[in-house]
């Protein structure tokens, strides 16, 4: 690679040395804990505690999920992250025959309450906090968790976690939208006035640039869409008559941690300086509302089924690179990931990886250790001025909404890809295994579930619930269901109703298509 090409991949120009001429002067006099909380936002941030370790998983059925659950918190992970399977994702139940063939394939199945209580079997739910990656449903799937409690005698405030409910971002990059746009974020500005207003422990929205940056996004482009879409749901909030000063510190973040040590690191203080300048300037908001709190997840995209064991390299320098950027929760990918669900050695060993750099790297010890390094604090700049740029070109598209709809992430994030496939081939970009340094090994063989018996299992549990229901209480929830999304009332205590009354996630998903219809591509 000539001297002159040398740029990051986010197409950062990379000069052989930094000086003190490249970065900001005034970088020196930031401390972590107070605004712009560039260096972090906690003044002494690992040392008075570590980031969670919150590995995500979720396979088959709600009883093997909470195998590896228990497996997982037993090996020392501090957090819950639980991954759902497609048709719950998109609300459909696992007897539906648009379900067939992905029941338990990407995540476990959840078709009613009674399977989300046996997931979380004998895990308190008031001492372990749960991240839910979801969306389309986000609703339901917290109505069911508040449900759960409810029948364990656990109130609403003492549960902790989040649900992602980060539906723009799926009109983006996964897909897995149900409704058309308006009513979509109707239900998600709906979930942030129910969390605020019941006054839980828990963060109603965690806006995703992870799966853009999986869909080929740039670290630029996931900072400056991220924040288009935070800023979108933040005015839908404002417009319901939410004080931002009590939602913002509601938001949680959700980022990729790739490979370039240097740029990931500097992504992370980028955005989180950008973001509490957005929140000020827009809002008028108070320290805490500028605050940028994330969690940061290894690379999916970047793991390779040739030589998998590279990948346990890879995912540590990621890990690195989230815990110098200050993340406040981490998932670590399986190495084997590339070929299939992680088996049981790779996920523990993935959790390991954070323990070992929380123990005895020594990154824990001081904040924002590289804070000060001219080629960090250059890459900081450039990356929150290229962020800024970006967020002025949605704005100038009447925001993250309406540029979604005319298409504009997706082609800038389908340019970005498809640079990125270019470099690889042309071995621009070298990733070891795949266009250097392969060789003729076959990989290794993982044995897969049976699905087919999974979803056979899933089916009659379905069954069973709406054996057992109350019939009567059952239609009269799904009616005052279809009413309601018919108007304007609240939906999530209509949603609450339903989950007691044992309608399950496709019922309830049902009475909205019903009313709203689905949402369709040009």
């Amino acid at each position: 690679m000539s001297e002159a090409s040398r740029r990051s991949p986010s197409g950062i120009p990379i000069d052989p040395v930094y000086t003190a001429t490249n970065a900001r002067s005034s970088t020196s006099s930031e401390i972590p804990g107070e605004f712009p909380f560039t260096r972090g936002i906690h003044p002494t941030m690992y040392r008075g505690r570590l980031w969670t370790m919150r590995q995500y998983a979720g396979y088959g059925t709600a009883q093997e999920t909470n195998t590896r659950f228990r497996h997982l918190l037993d090996a020392g992970q501090t957090g819950l992250s639980v991954a759902f399977d497609l048709p719950t994702q998109m609300g459909l139940d696992s007897d539906d025959a648009r379900a067939e063939g992905e029941v338990g394939r990407a995540g476990v199945a959840i078709d009613s309450v009674d399977d989300l209580s046996v997931l979380f079997d004998g895990i308190s739910l008031d001492r372990v906090s749960t991240s839910m990656t979801i969306n389309a449903t986000a609703a339901i799937l917290l109505a069911m968790y508040i449900v759960v409690g409810e029948e364990r005698g656990v109130a609403r405030s003492a549960l902790r976690g989040t649900v992602q409910n980060d539906v723009l971002k799926e009109y983006v990059a996964r897909g897995t939208y149900i409704y058309p746009l308006e009513p979509s974020l109707r239900l998600v500005t709906d979930t942030i006035a129910f969390v605020v207003d019941q006054g839980m422990s828990f963060n109603p929205i965690s806006i995703s640039g992870y799966h853009m940056r999986e869909a080929g996004a740039t670290a630029v482009q996931e900072v400056a869409f991220t924040f288009a879409n935070a800023l979108e749901y933040l005015d839908r909030a404002a417009s319901r008559g939410l004080d931002i000063d009590v939602v913002a510190p509601r938001v949680s973040f959700f980022f990729a941690a790739h490979s370039d040590l240097f740029e990931e690191v500097a992504k992370f203080r980028a955005a989180r300086r950008l973001w509490a300048k957005l929140v000020r300037e827009r809002y008028d908001g108070d320290d805490r509302s500028c605050q940028l709190r994330f969690h940061a997840q290894t690379g999916g995209s970047t793991l390779t089924a040739q030589q998998p064991l590279n990948n346990v390299v890879r995912v540590a320098i990621q890990a690195l690179s989230a815990i110098l950027g200050g993340t406040q929760s981490l998932h670590t990918n399986g190495y084997d990931e590339a070929l299939a669900l992680p088996t049981e050695d790779a996920a523990r060993l993935a959790l390991r990886t954070q323990q070992v750099l929380a123990y005895e790297s020594g990154v824990a010890q001081t904040a924002d250790p590289l804070g000060g390094s001219y080629y960090v604090e250059h890459l900081t700049d450039t990356m929150e001025r290229e962020s800024r740029v970006l967020l002025d070109a949605i704005a100038e598209r009447g925001g993250a909404a309406q540029a979604i709809e005319t298409g504009f992430f997706q082609e800038t994030i389908g340019r970005s890809a498809f640079d990125q496939q270019r470099a690889l081939e042309t071995e621009q970009n070298v990733v070891v295994g795949v266009n250097r340094f392969e060789t003729d090994e076959a990989g290794p063989v993982l044995p897969a579930p049976d699905y087919t018996a999974l979803a056979r299992e899933q089916t009659e549990r379905v069954r069973r619930t709406r054996q057992r229901r109350d019939l009567a209480r059952h239609r009269a929830a799904l009616h005052e269901l279809t009413q309601g999304a018919t108007g304007d009332v609240p939906l999530v205590p209509l949603i609450l109703e339903a989950v007691r009354a044992r309608a399950t996630v496709g019922e309830i998903s049902e009475a909205f298509r019903d009313v709203w219809g689905t949402f369709r591509t040009a």
